[in-house]
């Protein structure tokens, strides 16, 4: 199943500087695999040593927060809008 992952300015380096890339999966997990297949490193930068999301990288599947859904098992549709956004703090 193919979906749509809209990358972050900060991960572009991976993606030779595509903002959006197609990738197979029908999980979340899957999906980031399969970015890693693709474009190696990428994972490292989205998903921690435990295999959880990193704190500081938000990621909606259909905008709707994976840390609400079902997390890494969060099922991606084919066609589904993937995005991966770097948390912002400031003060």
């Amino acid at each position: 199943m193919s979906v749509s992952v809209r990358i972050p300015t900060i991960l572009r380096t991976y993606t030779s500087d595509q903002s959006q890339v197609s990738v197979e999966g029908s999980t979340l997990t899957e999906v980031i695999d399969s970015l890693e297949s693709n474009y190696p490193g990428i994972k490292a930068r989205v998903v921690d040593e435990q295999g959880a999301v990193r704190r500081f990288v938000n990621i909606y599947v259909a905008e709707e927060d994976v840390r609400f859904a079902a997390g890494l098992d969060t099922p991606t549709p084919a066609g589904t809008q993937i995005s991966i956004i770097p948390a912002v703090a400031g003060g």
